[in-house]
C-alpha cells in the first residue's frame, strides 16, 4: 500500500513553501513520525514526520519550492512487512572478511587504473546537491570529511575547505630548495570559486520587514543601563527552591517581561501601532521573545504576558525554544504581538539599536551583563551593569515618553520588589 506524503497547510495565507531538505535518500527504510524532510515558508520552518512504516519513494528533490497540499513522495507500507530472506538451516553467513578473493588479472595485461568513483549515498548521510556534486567531481570520500552542519552533516564549506587543505602540503612539499611560485601560481581557480545561495523564505521575509521598517518609520533609539546586582542576589537566593517547586530555572528574561508590563501599563502609547492616521492602542500585553534559530530570526509571542506568573513564563520560553529547536513551531505562535524584547547578550553583544518589528511602535534590547565601575553613594564600586536600548517610532511616541518607559524599566530591575507590589 502507498500512502503520499502531502506538503501540510501551515497558516491560512500560505501558499506555497520551500523544500529545504530531505533527511531520508530515495529508498530509505523509515518508521513512523520520524522525521523525513523540512518545508520553510516566509514565517516559519516546519519538519514534516513519516505517517507509517514503510520505504520511502521521492518525487520532489530538495531546493523545490511546491505549493501546500502537494506531493512530493510516498511511503510504501509494504515494504516494511516484507521478511527478510530466510538462509537454509546450517549454513552461517560468511563475514566481510571470509568473502571469496576475486583474482587479479594477469599483471602483464593490467593497466593502471583510475580508483573507483565512492558513492556519497555509501556513508549512509543525505547530502545537498551542491556537496554531492563536489565529491562526485573530486573522487572524495566523505567519512574523511567532518562535517560543520546540523548533526555533523558535510556542507559545501566543509568540502571546499578539505580540498584546500589537500592543496597546501603538496604546495610546501613541492617549494623545498626552489623558487616558490607566485600566489596566484599557487591557488587554482577551484580554491576561488564562490558560492551563490538563493535567500529562504524566512531570509527574505526578514530582510522584506526589516527594510519596512526602516523605510516607513521614523525610529529612533534612547539607551540606558541597569545594576543588575539585586536580580542576581534574589536569583541566587531562590534559584533551588524556584527550580524544585516550578521544575524550570529562574532566568533574566522573566525579570524583563515583567518589568516591561508594568512600564508598558504607565505608557500606553508603547503599547499601540499606526493604522493609516489612527493609533491602536492595544489593551492587553502580548509580548513577543526573538530566538535566533539557524535558518534565521523568529519571534514567538507570549500571550497575556499580564496574568502570567515568572514560573509560566520561563516555561512558555523554554517550550518555544524546543518547538524551534524541533522545527514545530506554528504560524499561530508568531502572530499578534504588541511588544517585542530581544537579547543579543546571549550572543555576547555589548550594545546594540534593535530594530522595530512591524507594525509595534516599539523594541525593547538586553546586553551581556558586564562589570564595570559605577558611582555609588559617591563611592566607585563594581558592579555587573547591562545596557539597554529602546528603539521606538518617533510618529507615535514621544521622546519623554520613551525615556520615562525605559527609566521605568531600569527602577523595577533594580528593585525587584516594585514588580511584586506594582509600584
Amino acid at each position: 500500500m502507498l500512502i503520499d506524503i502531502i506538503v501540510p497547510a501551515v497558516g491560512e495565507s500560505i501558499t506555497e513553501a520551500l523544500l529545504a531538505q530531505w533527511f531520508k535518500n530515495d529508498g530509505d527504510m523509515v518508521k513512523k513520525d520520524e522525521p523525513l524532510f523540512v518545508i520553510e515558508t516566509d514565517k516559519v520552518t516546519l519538519e514534516v514526520v513519516a505517517e507509517a512504516d514503510g520505504r520511502l519513494s521521492i518525487t520532489v528533490p530538495e531546493g523545490e519550492t511546491i505549493a501546500i497540499g502537494s506531493v512530493v513522495g510516498a511511503i510504501d507500507t509494504g515494504a516494511a512487512a516484507e521478511k527478510a530472506p530466510q538462509r537454509p538451516a546450517g549454513t552461517v553467513a560468511a563475514k566481510p572478511s571470509e568473502a571469496p578473493a576475486q583474482t587479479a588479472p594477469p599483471e602483464s595485461s593490467a593497466r593502471p587504473s583510475q580508483p573507483a568513483a565512492r558513492a556519497p549515498a555509501a556513508s549512509g548521510k543525505a547530502f545537498a546537491p551542491s556537496v554531492r556534486r563536489l565529491l562526485n567531481e573530486h573522487n572524495l570520500d566523505p567519512a574523511q570529511i567532518t562535517g560543520s552542519g546540523p548533526a555533523g552533516r558535510l556542507t559545501k564549506g566543509d568540502v571546499l575547505l578539505y580540498l584546500e587543505s589537500r592543496t597546501m602540503p603538496a604546495v610546501a612539499a613541492a617549494a623545498g630548495g626552489v623558487r616558490v611560485a607566485s600566489p596566484s601560481a599557487i591557488f587554482t581557480k577551484a580554491e576561488e570559486q564562490v558560492t551563490r545561495t538563493t535567500m529562504s523564505p524566512i531570509r527574505q521575509r526578514i530582510a522584506a520587514r526589516l527594510l519596512e521598517a526602516k523605510q516607513n518609520t521614523a525610529m529612533l533609539t534612547t539607551f540606558n543601563e541597569i545594576d543588575m546586582q539585586p536580580v542576581m542576589d534574589l536569583r541566587k537566593r531562590y534559584k533551588e527552591v524556584f527550580k524544585q517547586k516550578h521544575g524550570v530555572a529562574l532566568g533574566f528574561m522573566s525579570f524583563f517581561i515583567k518589568a516591561s508590563v508594568e512600564a508598558l501599563k504607565e505608557f500606553p502609547l508603547i503599547n499601540a501601532y499606526l493604522e493609516g492616521n489612527d493609533i491602536i492602542e492595544h489593551h492587553y500585553y502580548h509580548v513577543g521573545i526573538a530566538v535566533g534559530s539557524e535558518r534565521g530570526l523568529v519571534v514567538p509571542v507570549l500571550r497575556h504576558a499580564d496574568l502570567l506568573s515568572f514560573a509560566e513564563l520561563e516555561k512558555s520560553i523554554i517550550g518555544y525554544v524546543e518547538k524551534i529547536t524541533a522545527n514545530r513551531l506554528e504560524l499561530a505562535d508568531l502572530e499578534g504581538g504588541t511588544f517585542t524584547i530581544s537579547n543579543g547578550g546571549v550572543y555576547g553583544s555589548l550594545l546594540s539599536t534593535p530594530i522595530l518589528n512591524m507594525p509595534q511602535s516599539a523594541i525593547l534590547g538586553m546586553h551581556k551583563i558586564e562589570k564595570r565601575p559605577v558611582v555609588i553613594d559617591d563611592a566607585v564600586v563594581i558592579r555587573p551593569m547591562m545596557y539597554v536600548a529602546l528603539s521606538y517610532d518617533h510618529r507615535i511616541v514621544d521622546g519623554r515618553q520613551a525615556v520615562g518607559f525605559l527609566k521605568r524599566i531600569k527602577q523595577c530591575v533594580e528593585d525587584p520588589q516594585r514588580i511584586m507590589m506594582e509600584i
